[in-house]
């Protein structure tokens, strides 16, 4: 059995952990098998469950309701879900895999990543993710020029916004709420009703 072929979040955090001292690039991560899910952080290796439904029904609805949005109004920005590489420092130690990004600057995207920070970063978290998504991810997009960065956490039905332009402005927010997006104050978006469809 290889290092890469396990399931559960489990013993993904048990397997990321033994991994902690050793040092990974890019390069890694282009050679393990397709269906396997990975993150590299600082030349640091983070393998990933496969998502469960409800991560997919957000992720979906997300991206559905920003592309939505954004063509009505022939905008410029495009919408993209994962599996999308971000290689936020354009170095070979870094390439993040959010769920959902929105990029305005479209000379960022190329073949097979974007190519420094999306203007918005959505990640919903799983309790093999929550620490990262929480910690180090979002001090590497703050750091990186991100504007705008959701964690949704399905367990908690909970939703915290960090507006990076004004963090007076970060909110925690319930699946009950009308939640508004900074990037575009002109749509919210009710996380219960997306559960729900």
């Amino acid at each position: 059995m290889h290092m890469y072929e396990f399931v559960g979040e489990e013993e993904i955090m048990r397997k990321n952990e033994a991994l902690a001292k050793e040092v990974y690039t890019i390069e890694y991560l282009e050679n393990l098998p397709e269906h396997v899910r990975a993150e590299l952080i600082d030349g640091r290796i983070y393998f990933m469950a496969p998502p469960k439904i409800v991560h997919q029904k957000l992720a979906g609805e997300l991206f559905f309701q920003l592309r939505s949005h954004i063509e009505e109004r022939r905008g410029e920005c495009q919408v993209l879900f994962s599996p999308v590489g971000v290689k936020l420092e354009c170095d070979d130690k870094t390439l993040l895999e959010p769920d959902v990004i929105v990029v305005c600057d479209r000379e960022k995207l190329h073949e097979d990543a974007c190519y420094g920070a999306p203007d918005l970063v959505i990640e919903i978290v799983s309790k093999s993710t929550k620490h990262r998504d929480y910690g180090i991810k979002m001090m590497k997009y703050r750091a990186a020029g991100v504007k705008e960065y959701w964690i949704v956490d399905p367990q908690k039905r909970a939703v915290f916004v960090c507006w990076f332009e004004d963090e007076g402005e970060n909110g925690l927010y319930s699946f009950e709420d009308r939640i508004p997006f900074h990037l575009f104050p002109e749509i919210t978006v009710r996380l219960k009703d997306m559960e729900e469809r």
